[in-house]
């Protein structure tokens, strides 16, 4: 037998991480950080272990205990005290969002992301304004075209507030051309977009959906986001986006789709991003809780394989955890 190819050789420690392929760091991470506006005290989200809606006047000791850790970018997500048909406090001034990044953006030195989407602000919990009738009809149906113009206007609000990133996750046909003129025409030519290009009608969101209270009042999302068959599909979804303008594309959720990333990152020549969603992070969680696993080994695990997979930006709800462990 053979043996003077020995692999184990670079396996020894201090070798091992000279030839490490593959580098996981804080600078990759993004922390969400939810801002309520019904409530003036901390309420944390029993589905998401560690995490918890803030009150507006908390947002930015919220974003400094996220900067603490090592983590330098946050994407915010809101409760509105109010809900309508359109979703119209996405967009509001003086929207939950909107009120947290004027004082985030003053008060810290946090590269600040604004989701751009109406399930959190809408009545009926989707994504887009409803076609008449849906409430009613077998098949429910956004319209799509309707649903652009409000995105723009929630993308501008959020610029103004001081995004310096907006990232439209409603999955409407157009809606990254829509968002890069309604900035471009309001001066915020300097805002980058972050697509979710590629976002999956997926089981995994479901803590995230009671961490923001976006669930669907009726009906599912099926019609607007992927299957999670297809992965061709993605492909012509991100190209779209890449023509439209879209400056950053994402992939979600991130662990049951690496397949998906390492496709799109072959593919495109802009940042790739996945996102780690709240059913990956609590899955871990509950196993570690039995016992059955260990949470930081795990983690660290998991996002080593989203970064191995091609992701260059890595949205996840363990980025606190993990982030003093890189440094």
């Amino acid at each position: 037998m053979d043996l003077t190819d020995r692999p184990r050789r670079l396996r020894r420690d201090g070798v091992r991480e000279l030839v490490r392929e593959t580098r996981l760091s804080p600078a990759d991470l993004v922390a969400p950080v939810f801002v309520d506006a019904t409530t003036d005290e901390r309420v944390p989200i029993p589905s998401m272990p560690g995490h918890e809606r803030v009150p507006v006047e908390d947002a930015v000791e919220r974003v400094e205990t996220v900067l603490d850790a090592g983590v330098d970018a946050v994407i915010l997500f809101g409760i509105p005290a109010e809900k309508d048909a359109e979703g119209s406090r996405a967009w509001a001034p003086d929207g939950v969002v909107q009120r947290a990044m004027r004082a985030v953006t003053a008060e810290t030195d946090a590269l600040v992301i604004g989701d751009v989407c109406l399930c959190e602000y809408t009545d009926h919990g989707h994504c887009g304004v409803l076609e008449d009738g849906a409430r009613t009809a077998p098949r429910l149906t956004v319209d799509n075209d309707a649903t652009l113009e409000r995105l723009g206007r929630v993308a501008v609000s959020q610029a103004d507030a001081g995004a310096q990133v907006v990232a439209p996750s409603g999955m409407m046909d157009g809606m990254v051309g829509a968002i890069r003129t309604a900035l471009d025409d309001a001066g915020h030519d300097d805002v980058a977009i972050m697509s979710y290009a590629a976002k999956y009608a997926s089981a995994f969101y479901g803590p995230f959906r009671d961490a923001a209270d976006g669930a669907p009042a009726f009906g599912d999302r099926r019609h607007y986001q992927q299957d999670p068959a297809n992965a061709r599909e993605a492909l012509r979804e991100v190209a779209l986006d890449v023509e439209q303008g879209a400056d950053v594309i994402m992939v979600k959720p991130a662990l049951p789709y690496l397949d998906v990333v390492r496709r799109v990152r072959e593919r495109v020549d802009r940042p790739v991003a996945a996102y780690n969603v709240s059913g990956e992070y609590a899955m871990l969680h509950a196993a570690a809780d039995r016992g059955w696993l260990d949470l930081e080994a795990t983690a660290l695990e998991s996002l080593t394989s989203i970064k191995r997979a091609g992701a260059d930006v890595i949205v996840t709800y363990f980025a606190e955890t993990v982030a003093p462990l890189l440094r």
